[in-house]
């Protein structure tokens, strides 16, 4: 899902909480040892998201945030503030040759470099994450042992 999120829309904020959760509390922060990005520069993108970013001539930056039932990836262009919001288990996150990670959902992704080792240290995190939720959604469905 991608939306504007220049504006405070309670509507808006509400399917991003349905579909990702609420933000994490600040002793869940500690217990993740953070759950923002350092700054990741885009080297390439779906059209959707490409033809919002050709609309300006800055550099092209995002970060990710994580949530408790998935990630948001927010970027700006012109004024204004976009989130792909994707929950875990529509996440495809795979690593190029180079040194380039690709995040997906659906038929949206957004490719950044990784020149930083703290870039592959969170994307480490982000992948034990969504393995320890498909963990807690098997254990949720009580399935008999």
């Amino acid at each position: 899902m991608l939306v504007n999120v220049s504006y405070n829309d309670r509507e808006i904020t509400d399917k991003i909480n349905k579909e990702v959760g609420k933000a994490f509390n600040l002793r869940e922060r500690f217990l993740h040892k953070g759950i923002g990005s350092p700054k990741l520069f885009i080297t390439g993108s779906s059209i959707d998201i490409h033809n919002l970013l050709v609309l300006d001539q800055n550099i092209n930056i995002c970060n990710i945030e994580l949530r408790p039932k998935g990630i948001i990836v927010r970027f700006r262009s012109l004024l204004e503030t976009f989130a792909l919001v994707i929950p875990y288990y529509k996440l495809n996150l795979y690593k190029g040759q180079s040194q380039e990670y690709s995040i997906f959902r659906d038929n949206s992704f957004v490719r950044i470099a990784a020149k930083t080792p703290q870039i592959h240290k969170f994307m480490s995190k982000i992948l034990k994450i969504k393995g320890d939720q498909a963990f807690t959604y098997i254990d949720d469905l009580n399935y008999p042992q």
